[in-house]
């Protein structure tokens, strides 16, 4: 039986990942903060129905020792990094922790492999981030990076060393440069659970306004179910490398809320705010990616489309509120009539 080690295993990654890899027949180890071992309840409710399977060890990316130490114990075959801050407007509050976090963590991790698990295959989170201030449309392997933010600079630094690893010490290190991926376990603080939640919530009555930063922002958006697939393909491969992970289609935020307010028949002008506190100090407009390498490759290509994955998330939330105390549970939360998908489908790139 083969065994994986999963950081970031709690996150929204981490969790479709490890029901992915279970229903393969893996053997399932995570690392994760004390301090979720200590709040399960709060910290896992992405794990908790998968806990009974998973075998969790308590470690910490900024500590080269507690990671050794797993590595050494656990032994594992595939090594996939997820683990990451990873909240892009977080990191120009705080710069200097997600710079040490998250290329520190990263380091840590390669080196403990280079010293107790060599033959691990390792995968490394990347981002279409790292492409920023894009140089071209859309963005291969080949695009040269450009980042706007300290957590583009964290990735492409992760990323460079991913390379080195592979190159300098024949590490079997990949690197998936995954854009934007989403589902109903995102966290709150991602503009699109942000839009999905507040749907739900001015559904039920329990909101009013929505407010949001750059509406004209374009990305290129996929479920996350399916990205981890893309993730478990590249270790499978005979050689490591790089691949983009994408859709290759762009929307707007603003098409992702007329879509999400269409869903629960809602004119979104009426509840939709601009607020400049959601505006980026250095903004990333458009981001393109082209998975043709993956596509040939590892045989990779997305199962979700934009319209399914919005509807899911509204669901979702629809369904949590109507089974919370502040929804309203003898009303049934109304099932969304995609009602604006054709005329949306031409704005897709």
């Amino acid at each position: 039986m083969k065994k994986a080690l999963i950081t970031g295993i709690t996150g929204q990654d981490g969790s479709y990942l490890s029901e992915w890899l279970l229903g393969q027949g893996y053997e399932v180890h995570g690392i994760v903060r004390r301090v979720a071992i200590e709040d399960p309840d709060h910290r896992m409710w992405r794990i908790r129905h998968l806990l009974p399977r998973l075998q969790l060890h308590s470690a910490s990316l900024e500590s080269y020792a507690s990671l050794f130490q797993v590595l050494a114990r656990v032994q594992p075959d595939e090594c996939y990094h997820l683990a990451a801050q990873s909240f892009v407007s977080y990191s120009f509050e705080d710069e200097f922790s997600t710079l040490n976090t998250n290329i520190n963590g990263t380091h840590h991790l390669l080196a403990s492999l280079k010293e107790v698990a060599p033959r691990c295959r390792f995968y490394f989170a990347a981002s279409s981030e790292m492409f920023g201030k894009v140089r071209e449309t859309p963005q291969t392997e080949a695009t040269p990076f450009h980042p706007r933010s300290a957590y583009g600079i964290s990735k492409v630094a992760g990323f460079d060393l991913t390379r080195n690893y592979r190159e300098a010490y024949g590490l079997k290190a990949t690197s998936g440069i995954l854009y934007n991926h989403e589902s109903p376990r995102r966290g709150y603080e991602f503009v699109t659970r942000k839009i999905t939640s507040h749907v739900a919530k001015i559904k039920f009555g329990l909101a009013d306004k929505l407010p949001l930063g750059n509406l004209e922002a374009k990305r290129d958006w996929g479920h996350a179910r399916d990205y981890v697939r893309a993730m478990w393909l590249m270790l499978q491969q005979d050689q490591p490398d790089d691949y983009v992970v994408a859709t290759g289609q762009t929307w707007s935020v603003q098409q992702f809320v007329e879509l999400a307010f269409a869903c629960v028949d809602l004119d979104w002008r009426d509840h939709v705010v601009s607020d400049p506190r959601f505006f980026r100090p250095a903004e990333v407009h458009l981001l393109l990616g082209d998975a043709s390498k993956a596509r040939r490759q590892l045989g990779w290509a997305p199962s979700c489309s934009f319209q399914e994955l919005v509807e899911e998330m509204v669901v979702d939330d629809l369904e949590r509120l109507s089974d919370s105390p502040a929804g309203r549970p003898a009303a049934a939360a109304p099932r969304p009539t995609v009602s604006l998908v054709a005329a949306m489908d031409a704005g897709a790139r």
